[in-house]
């Protein structure tokens, strides 16, 4: 076999893994700052919509007597 055919398919093969590893470095960046934006918005969520989201059909009419 020939050393330079071997030297060319090593360095193509180090180059795939280097591309796939920075790859999925990148999508763990993102999938952590999609949770963290998921987490905030959860903590920040008002409790009186969580409820009216649980029952709607609550508070939605007054009885009035004069």
């Amino acid at each position: 076999m020939d050393i330079a055919l071997l030297s060319m398919a090593m360095s193509q093969g180090q180059l795939q893994q280097n591309t796939s590893i920075a790859l999925m470095k990148k999508q763990m960046g993102q999938a952590e700052q999609q949770g963290a934006a998921l987490q905030e918005l959860m903590s920040s969520a008002d409790s009186l919509a969580i409820q009216h989201a649980a029952q709607p059909h609550l508070g939605g009419n007054i009885d009035i007597k004069l």
